[in-house]
């Protein structure tokens, strides 16, 4: 029986099997992000919280432990003082795992483990992301891109700031799964996170604006003529939608897999990969 085993063995003798994991969790530390297989990442998880843990306790003999544990003792410094500051207000969790596909080769799973709130956060990046998307969406639906182009998003710092007091029930700009990111990514952070937020999404959102609009056809006048320029077609992936899309991305992804309409002979129709068709970006 295994009881009370708490990490795995990975096919190691003891001594390599710590050695392994005191390496992991000092580059983690160093790093603050580190890609490995998944079990390796959630072992590493569970050392790294207890480390940091003994940095905000600060004491003499917590120091002697994590130096003790780590391979690198410049280290110190940085667990006993910035991870410290920075998680003083955090009960816990102080690490994040995303899944990252399976490693070429063995077809391991991969992951990537990162200490939360670090100036690389990936789920700060995505939830940035996700903002801008699911506004623009709603004011292209609006207002059209011409007009987003001239003006922009105006109001994204008043969204994220109402969308970070919203409760769960209440309907707002965003989805309810965006909200509840982007409250998780700022309830420790400082003030000024939601700058930073909102300027990521602007970032965002002027890559989502640039590529349908230069792409789409214009008009020039050129010696009292109007000389009509048609650049390349957007190509999309399958999958892929433009923001204002009336279709989900599920629905596009499944491509020729996707249900049909039961009244409509499928016979009669050419399978198309799925593609986004709407129309919105046409509009002046």
């Amino acid at each position: 029986m295994k009881h009370g085993v708490a990490f795995r063995k990975f096919s190691r003798t003891s001594s390599h099997r710590m050695l392994m994991l005191r390496n992991l969790v000092t580059s983690l530390i160093e790093h603050e992000q580190i890609k490995t297989t998944l079990p390796k990442a959630r072992d590493t998880a569970r050392l790294a919280e207890k480390i940091i843990t003994m940095g905000k306790k600060g004491d003499r003999p917590a120091f002697q432990r994590a130096n003790s544990f780590l391979l690198k003792p410049q280290l110190m410094p940085k667990v006993f003082t910035q991870l410290a500051k920075r998680y003083a207000d955090r009960p816990g969790g102080y690490t994040r795992i995303h899944k990252y596909g399976n490693r070429p080769g063995d077809n391991a799973p991969h992951a990537i483990l990162e200490l939360v709130d670090n100036p690389k956060d990936l789920k700060f990046e995505m939830t940035a992301r996700a903002v801008g998307w699911e506004v623009l969406g709603k004011r292209v639906g609006e207002a059209g891109p011409a007009k987003l182009v001239q003006q922009g998003v105006r109001d994204l710092q008043e969204v994220i700031e109402h969308e970070r007091e919203l409760a769960p029930t209440r309907r707002g700009e965003l989805r309810p799964t965006t909200r509840w990111n982007l409250q998780k990514v700022l309830k420790f952070r400082p003030a000024e996170a939601i700058y930073e937020l909102k300027k990521k999404a602007e970032d965002h959102i002027d890559t989502l604006l640039a590529k349908p609009l230069t792409l789409k056809e214009s008009k020039k006048e050129s010696n009292d003529e109007q000389v009509v320029v048609k650049p390349r077609t957007i190509r999309l992936k399958a999958g892929q939608k433009l923001p204002g899309a009336v279709q989900s991305s599920l629905r596009l992804a499944q491509g020729a897999l996707g249900k049909e309409a039961p009244t409509k002979p499928r016979w009669f129709d050419r399978r198309k990969l799925g593609v986004d068709a709407s129309n919105v970006w046409g509009q002046s």
